[in-house]
């Protein structure tokens, strides 16, 4: 238990700015601070922080409160658990006695998986620096790929042990509850019911959530063998489709810059990362979710998109454009050279050079697919009907009448298309979603 004192210290010391702040870009409206609800999907901010009266409330689902409220409603957590964890951010420290069995028993699932994911990343960035073997595989295949120690640093990456049951063991050891590192994916139960390490032998990518709580685990393979990547599975805590990674190292850098650059793989945010683009996120190969494209929304409206510039990269680019501007999101492309992606290009150029690439080279999203499809046609009349209708439907996405009118000017312009038929098409795309 905390003291009354010890709570009071910490209730004053939060500072409701700084805490919805992990969580939603917030713009300064006179005395408040407005941003996107993290509690609902919306596209206006409705979501009310008041500095003075360190307070904050949606005018639209009501949730809100003081930090400790904010932080119990958002995290799910009790009212002790969001009392410590406030702690922790403003070093105020807590004495606590001794919690009895039966409490430790009713702490959160949730905390509980926390705990064990923050101890398991711990162990394998320990395990990659101070174990012989974790320097000469995991931390030399890390180098290998030119990443830097304070890259590796700012990452937490780290290696697991190649034996079946080192983590194991070492939970047993600490005194977790298996179950707990089992709902986390970190141990699976084999057909014969052994408990084994599942990232065994493998480099680790740990995925924070834009608090900065280990939320999941993946793991790459070094070894060739069948699945070069392993990814927690979902859990209370992990949710794929609403988590995005990198999105703790960036937060700051994207709303500093107002601009996020969405990639799709771990090296590829830890490569531009590297190269000064601090702006970088990932959303780890899966097509874009409601979820994550909301997660993006709260930091920032304006997003880039980088492929790869060969067949691949061009078609993976064309995933999940019209929920991107469905969300009223300003989206621009960028095509890497072929042979290229994020993470080679930014290892063969300086960073001024990758910036002077991105600032020539990347598309407004419209006029991007104006170009594919365009590529596409071939002087085939039917190929250009259907290349004309993918471009109106994706226009049709956009909530914002002006840009709506504005695109359906360029698409007119660049297919050679009358511009009211373009505009009839849109119409109809749109009457159609309704």
């Amino acid at each position: 238990m905390i003291d009354k004192f010890t709570a009071e210290r910490i209730k004053e010391a939060a500072d409701i700015v700084d805490v919805v702040g992990d969580y939603v870009h917030l713009v300064r409206r006179g005395a408040n601070y407005m941003g996107l609800c993290p509690f609902h999907n919306e596209r206006t901010p409705s979501f009310s922080v008041n500095k003075q009266k360190n307070f904050c409330f949606c005018f639209s689902c009501k949730k809100g409160g003081s930090p400790v409220n904010f932080l119990m409603q958002k995290e799910g957590i009790s009212y002790h658990e969001a009392l410590l964890q406030l702690a922790r951010r403003y070093g105020i420290k807590v004495e606590e006695r001794e919690l009895t069995d039966d409490e430790k028993q009713r702490i959160s699932e949730r905390e509980g998986m926390y705990v064990a994911n923050e101890w398991a990343m711990k162990k394998m960035e320990s395990d990659m620096r101070d174990t012989e073997e974790g320097r000469d595989v995991g931390l030399q295949y890390f180098y290998q790929r030119g990443v830097t120690d304070e890259a590796i640093k700012t990452f937490r990456l780290g290696y697991a042990l190649d034996n079946g049951h080192a983590l194991t063991d070492a939970a047993r050891r600490a005194g977790f509850d298996l179950s707990v590192l089992k709902a986390c994916g970190l141990i699976g139960t084999s057909q014969q019911g052994r408990d084994y390490d599942r990232f065994r032998g493998r480099v680790i990518f740990p995925v924070l959530n834009s608090s900065g709580k280990v939320v999941a685990f993946g793991g790459r393979d070094l070894k060739g063998g069948m699945a070069k990547y392993i990814n927690s599975p979902e859990s209370v805590i992990y949710k794929k489709s609403n988590e995005l990674y990198g999105i703790f190292q960036a937060k700051g850098a994207i709303t500093k810059c107002d601009k996020c650059f969405l990639v799709e793989g771990y090296m590829d945010v830890i490569g531009m990362w590297q190269a000064g683009m601090q702006n970088v996120i990932a959303s780890s190969g899966t097509a874009l979710t409601d979820g994550q494209i909301n997660l993006i929304h709260r930091f920032t409206k304006n997003v880039t998109l980088i492929y790869d510039g060969d067949a691949a990269g061009i078609k993976a680019s064309l995933r999940g454009i019209n929920l991107l501007l469905s969300h009223d999101l300003d989206v621009k492309m960028l095509l890497l050279p072929d042979g290229h992606d994020p993470d080679s290009f930014a290892r063969q150029n300086t960073p001024e050079q990758f910036q002077e690439y991105v600032e020539k080279n990347e598309t407004d999203i419209i006029r991007y697919v104006i170009k594919v499809k365009n590529d596409e046609v071939n002087d085939d009349p039917g190929r250009k009907a259907q290349a004309v209708r993918s471009v109106v439907e994706s226009i049709a996405c956009i909530p914002d009448q002006i840009k709506r009118v504005v695109y359906v000017q360029e698409c007119a312009r660049l297919m050679q298309i009358p511009e009211e038929t373009v505009r009839s098409e849109e119409r109809f795309s749109r009457n159609a979603e309704t």
